[in-house]
């Protein structure tokens, strides 16, 4: 080092200030550019070596040497895993932890791997035991679809001293059935499963030039909204839920969860979410062995329906998974979707199944050919001319020779080699030679070469055979698990458990949940805005705080509810100091967050006069009292709001009076002034909405309720709210009339008869049965018209088949109470029960009331912001 170091001192004395500038930017960009080399090498290995499997065979390296491996092992056996890491560090450059690792991931999968003792546990999350302890060999599956050495393409492992295959020709679509996930430099994959016998019907869909179309399907089952999977490809998102149902009242159970969690990082995001307040959770109790089951125990007084959407919206009972579809191709990343990489599979399929046929065709011509010349041979003799032959070369020719008028009608020219393996016929063959057999043996031949031929000629029919085989061979039990549903959006701030209280000091102008001396507003959460209306005529949506001002002289303040258009603001101002005064009806909607927005004409010195909120569009009538001036002469009257359009905010209004206003008093408070409120019911989501979604269950007034009626006997009515989950079973849901009999006919099997009655709901607060208790009653019909008719088909008794039986309900049987037995409806056997048309009924006609439409004038600017639950307040 010393000679060294005094050689570069000498060579920098002899620089002058230029060249060692130039000196030091030369050394600068070599090692700049040794950088950049070392850090594409090292990238380049991460992504082709180890994160991101191969489009060929679905495989990352690991799995491809582990699965190498076990065939090389392979023994119908079990062997334990320990065993199988070691054998694989033979071919993997990396620790035996890293192997074992990635060979329980692909065990968990059920697919390639038949495994033997603690594997683990997706569902909980619990590992797997120590490699010595487990044991695993190939699936039957596995050695039909992976493995066909003549057709492998192979390269030295990475010492040199034995060889491994490129990929292994996977006759099957590995890497969508598994899925497969990784993080390499600069870029990552995340290919989700799908169903294996969905897969294998795309796969011949592609084969018969049919669309297709395919979704994932996860091992922990729950719920998918795959509305915007985009292939799988980039940019693309699957929301997953878990099953979430009402055991009772106070209970909720989580029976499927979502993928990508397990039943310890559910329960931890949900007592989380209860410690944070978004939700109100007594207990959580976990079940779970080889099914989930987590039962969540609820407080009193919390509704099951808003909990479930809470614990959608603020834990791990929903995630949004985003799939990235990137494989390796010609040693470089590819990004793909998922449909482009099935068509690949399938085709590469057809062609292995090709390659493997051809093989097949020529092993079974080399058999067919070496066995004519073995008939040739010893049928004529051959095998004596050589007696005389001294040399080994003169064997060969008399044999040659001795062949050659009869081998005109085989398929090749007779080689050396051919000859050589007639001379190692054994004399015990020849003189035990059947020519018969011999015959039949080759008959044999040529029809198994007539059938690769034909096999190889219409390959794609030869393909969907092999898929077809596939899927009666190993379908059963591999249906779809996770049930495919679009999902409504849940709106934060609408199921969020408002566990604060938000506080307003008018006069001063602030809000907040830290001013607890000042007037109680309501309850709130710390994800909810507030609406605030100052005396001059301003108005401002914010963010709720602890402290925060807003502007002085408040008249009016509340939780905000954005898109809430059935909350009116009536309003009367002042237009200036000593202009005319206006009134105008206006809603609140969309809206820009901490923008201070004119409800006036903005003149200096406006001052709203009198504000009113109302949650259904109440309109009051009030009373004006003018300021006492000789030229006027009515100094009271009344205005009534419902004379007034309801407009947008922007609006001026209509003119109330040129002169002062003394003062405005309430004479009397009104009633909504808006259309009753259109509920549909969306079957795809289960869910209410007033988008206009589903089919329209009717116009509901506040006061109005749906009725609900299920297959299992249960009756009950509910107000339509949003957040309502819906059973499945529900074979009734319209508006319910109270004074409109519900009929049904139902089978007590106590008793072994059907019933027939008439009742009305009686309690519109509780779930109530009207068929009779046994475990096994069953519903046959019900109806809710007025006037229903069934028919009554009968079994056959003694060869003979009564005349059907229609009824009239209205004239079988009278109301009775919901408890009420019922009538018998016969006492013969009933094959069947039918439903028909119901007799005419003319219901009542109720007059219109008047309402009246939203008029919107400006479309603002949407808050970008969460949504509570309606509310408002009635200001004087």
């Amino acid at each position: 080092m010393n000679n060294e170091e005094s050689e570069i001192n000498n060579h920098e004395n002899e620089l002058n200030h230029e060249d060692l500038a130039n000196t030091e930017t030369e050394t600068i960009k070599k090692v700049t550019g040794m950088y950049e080399d070392w850090f594409l090498e090292y990238a380049s290995y991460v992504i082709l070596e180890r994160a991101v499997p191969a489009i060929e065979d679905g495989f990352k390296p690991v799995q491809r040497r582990i699965m190498h491996s076990m065939k090389e092992l392979d023994d119908g056996r079990y062997n334990k895993v320990a065993n199988i890491v070691g054998h694989t560090m033979q071919y993997h450059p990396h620790g035996d932890a890293s192997i074992g690792d990635a060979m329980v991931q692909v065990g968990q999968k059920d697919l390639l791997i038949d495994t033997q003792g603690n594997w683990g546990n997706i569902l909980t999350g619990d590992e797997a035991a120590a490699s010595r302890y487990i044991e695993a060999r190939l699936s039957k599956f596995a050695l039909d679809v992976l493995y066909s050495p003549k057709i492998t393409p192979w390269q030295l492992s990475y010492d040199g001293r034995r060889n491994e295959p490129i990929n292994l020709p996977a006759k099957f679509p590995i890497l969508l059935a598994q899925g497969g996930e990784g993080i390499a430099v600069g870029l990552s994959t995340k290919i989700l499963s799908h169903n294996f016998i969905e897969l294998i019907d795309a796969s011949i869909k592609i084969l018969k030039g049919k669309p297709f179309v395919i979704y994932p399907d996860f091992a922990t089952a729950g719920i998918a909204d795959v509305s915007n999977y985009n292939d799988g490809a980039r940019g693309g998102r699957v929301r997953v839920r878990a099953r979430i149902s009402q055991l009772d009242k106070t209970t909720l159970v989580i029976k499927e969860i979502p993928f990508s969690t397990t039943t310890t990082t559910l329960i931890d995001s949900i007592l989380k979410a209860n410690e944070k307040g978004k939700i109100k959770v007594k207990k959580v109790e976990d079940n779970t062995s080889s099914d989930v089951e987590i039962l969540i125990h609820l407080p009193a007084g919390v509704s099951p329906d808003k909990t479930i959407d809470a614990l959608y919206a603020f834990t791990s009972c929903e995630v949004s998974i985003a799939p990235l579809g990137c494989v390796i191709q010609n040693n470089k990343p590819l990004f793909t979707g998922v449909s482009d990489m099935l068509k690949q599979s399938t085709e590469r399929t057809v062609d292995l199944l090709r390659q493997e046929l051809i093989i097949e065709l020529g092993e079974l011509e080399e058999q067919w050919h070496f066995s004519s010349l073995e008939r040739i041979f010893i049928e004529n003799r051959i095998y004596r001319r050589i007696e005389e032959e001294e040399t080994w070369e003169g064997v060969i020719e008399a044999i040659d020779e001795g062949l050659k008028p009869f081998i005109s009608h085989l398929k090749r020219a007779v080689t050396t080699d051919d000859i050589v393996r007639l001379t190692e016929i054994r004399i015990k063959r020849i003189s035990r030679f059947d020519l018969d057999k011999a015959q039949e043996k080759l008959d044999a031949l040529e029809g198994d070469i007539e059938k690769v031929k034909y096999n190889i000629e219409h390959i794609i029919d030869f393909t969907i055979s092999f898929f077809t085989t596939l899927k009666e061979k190993y379908g059963k039990g591999r249906e779809r698990k996770t049930e495919l549903r679009s999902f409504d959006n849940i709106e934060a701030t609408k199921v969020v458990l408002r566990n604060q209280k938000l506080y307003v000091n008018k006069e001063e102008g602030f809000i907040g949940t830290a001013l607890r001396k000042d007037e109680y507003i309501g309850d709130c959460s710390d994800i909810d805005d507030v609406i605030v209306f100052l005396r001059d005529g301003s108005m401002i949506v914010s963010k709720i705080e602890e402290k925060k001002f807003v502007g002085k002289d408040i008249i009016h303040a509340a939780v905000f509810n954005k898109n809430d258009k059935r909350t009116i603001y009536n309003m009367i101002y002042r237009d200036g100091k000593a202009g005319a005064s206006f009134v105008k009806r206006f809603n609140v909607s969309g809206i820009t967050r901490d923008k201070v927005y004119a409800l006036t004409q903005e003149k200096p010195g406006s001052q709203v006069l009198y504000f009113s909120s109302n949650p259904n569009g109440e309109a009051e009538v009030v009373t004006i009292l003018l300021r006492q001036l000789t030229n006027v002469k009515k100094l009271k009257f009344d205005l009534d709001f419902a004379d007034l359009l309801i407009k947008g905010r922007v609006s001026k209004g209509n003119t109330v009076t040129k002169y002062p206003i003394k003062k405005i008093e309430l004479k009397e408070k009104g009633i909504s002034t808006l259309r009753p409120r259109k509920v549909w019911f969306d079957d795809t989501v289960h869910r209410l909405n007033v988008d206009g979604r589903g089919e329209l269950l009717g116009e509901f007034k506040p006061e109005d309720r749906l009725l609900i009626i299920t297959q299992s006997g249960k009756a009950k009515t509910i107000v339509p709210e949003l957040t309502t989950h819906f059973e499945d079973d529900i074979i009734v849901l319209e508006k319910w009339i109270p004074t409109k009999p519900i009929s049904c006919i139902y089978f007590d099997p106590e008793k072994d008869k059907y019933f027939v009655k008439r009742f009305l709901i009686e309690s519109v607060t509780k779930e109530e049965t009207f068929i009779s208790e046994h475990p096994y009653s069953r519903l046959e019909i019900v109806s809710t018209d007025y006037r229903p008719v069934a028919e009554i088909v009968f079994a056959k008794n003694k060869g003979i088949e009564k005349e059907p039986l229609t009824v009239n309900f209205e004239e079988f049987i009278s109301v009775k109470g919901i408890k009420a037995q019922g009538n018998q409806l016969t006492s013969d056997k009933i094959k069947l029960i039918n439903l028909l048309e119901s007799l005419p009924y003319e219901e009542e006609i109720v007059e219109n009331e008047t309402v009246q439409e939203f008029i919107d004038t400006v479309d603002e600017k949407s808050l970008t912001v969460e949504e509570d639950g309606q509310i408002g307040f009635n200001l004087e």
